[in-house]
């Protein structure tokens, strides 16, 4: 297929990403405080936790490449460059590192994911009572052949808290001879994967569990 450079709309995706579990996507940790985490979520300038729109992104990227044994060499993101019919991943998010392609611009564009009005009022509500809205969890390595914790093992790890809602926002650009219906079903499988995966780090024990509310596209 030959591709038109006319961008004929966007699709906007929305609806709510809920933390079922705890959820941790790391931060800076030059804003410690005695008693802090040692190893903090990410948070804005207004110190307010958030999932940035690059790990949501690369989640969704490699989630669809493991579907469709696009994955590159070594594990790398796939750069191929092949058209949607072949390979839905390069299309949709870019080929990795490959600068010679006929596929034109990436088509996705993911946004930071910030919290919902509602989670956000429990962020202010929590200021105002002097308490902290993220929980921090304490964990260690066990010492298999003593069944103790092993030496020097402790480490502290904030989350932000499960029941905390974020505002997904992602736009898809089509262009004149795009297969939108395919576009459509390739995004909407990775956000379904999504859900029976993780997010952030640690998700395989337990953490960055999370359900996709109220999903709508609109065209604009």
């Amino acid at each position: 297929m030959t591709l038109d450079l006319k961008l004929e709309k966007y699709l906007t995706y929305t609806g709510l990403l809920v933390c079922k579990t705890g959820m941790r996507i790391g931060g800076t940790e030059s804003a410690m405080g005695i008693g802090s985490a040692e190893n903090p979520v990410i948070k804005d300038a207004r110190g307010i936790p958030y999932i940035p729109g690059s790990s949501l992104k690369g989640k969704l990227r490699s989630l669809l490449e493991y579907r469709y044994k696009r994955v590159g060499d070594e594990g790398a993101p796939c750069g191929c460059g092949k058209d949607l019919s072949v390979c839905p991943v390069c299309t949709i998010f870019g080929p990795h590192r490959n600068p010679r392609h006929n596929l034109g611009p990436t088509r996705i564009i993911v946004r930071d994911v910030f919290m919902s009005e509602k989670s956000m009022k429990d962020w202010e509500k929590s200021g105002t009572e002097g308490r902290e809205f993220t929980e921090t969890k304490t964990e260690t390595a066990i010492d298999r052949r003593t069944g103790m914790a092993a030496r020097g093992s402790l480490r502290t790890q904030e989350r932000v808290n499960a029941g905390t809602e974020f505002q997904l926002n992602i736009n898809v650009r089509i262009f004149k001879g795009d297969d939108e219906v395919k576009l459509k079903g390739f995004i909407e499988e990775g956000l379904k994967m999504l859900a029976n995966d993780y997010i952030g780090g640690s998700g395989t024990r337990g953490y960055g569990w999370v359900e996709l509310k109220d999903l709508k596209v609109t065209n604009s």
